[in-house]
């Protein structure tokens, strides 16, 4: 889908993006570059924040779906929807940095919930982001996600989440009811 205000294009991804999709998302995440954004977690995350092996589990997982955004022929952003029953699962969202505070991640947000309610009926989206990313969940709030206080652990240990700078990392689930 090409969008004329924008010049972005919506297609899945394939399995020829892999590398281009992991570079974006550990651009938007880890590291100096990701620092140029403001969705960094460079603070609280070293390490990677995906890998090929997990790009590559996502696009061909039954049920799901990962949306490359294209402007002029090179995906700016990329985002995971999974349809799970009721409701859609929101995740792997990355802009790239350059482009963030433009107001591009709300079109894309919004194209997501536009898709997943077509796609699937889905009358809800569920998001889990990092409980002490603030600046983040109150940007989820501003687009109609509400906080749950439902949480889960955060992987200590496990690597290929990244590798935490502080002990106190859990996931909070975010929801919105779709219209």
């Amino acid at each position: 889908m090409k969008t004329a205000a924008t010049a972005l294009t919506f297609r899945d991804a394939t399995d020829a993006d892999v590398d281009e999709l992991v570079a974006l998302i550990e651009s938007a995440y880890r590291g100096d570059a990701s620092r140029a954004g403001w969705t960094t977690e460079a603070d609280i995350l070293a390490g990677q924040r995906t890998d090929p092996q997990g790009v590559l589990e996502v696009i061909e997982s039954p049920g799901s779906r990962l949306l490359a955004v294209e402007r002029d022929g090179r995906i700016v952003a990329c985002c995971q929807l999974e349809h799970r029953g009721g409701h859609a699962y929101f995740g792997m969202f990355a802009v790239s940095p350059a482009l963030q505070g433009g107001g591009l991640g709300k079109l894309i947000i919004a194209e997501a919930e536009r898709q997943a309610r077509e796609a699937w009926g889905v009358t809800e989206m569920h998001m889990t982001v990092i409980s002490v990313r603030e600046d983040l969940i109150a940007w989820y709030e501003r687009r109609g996600y509400r906080r749950t206080g439902r949480m889960t652990p955060f992987p200590y240990g496990d690597e290929r989440f990244g590798v935490p700078q502080r002990d106190d990392l859990q996931f909070e689930l975010l929801v919105k009811r779709l219209g």
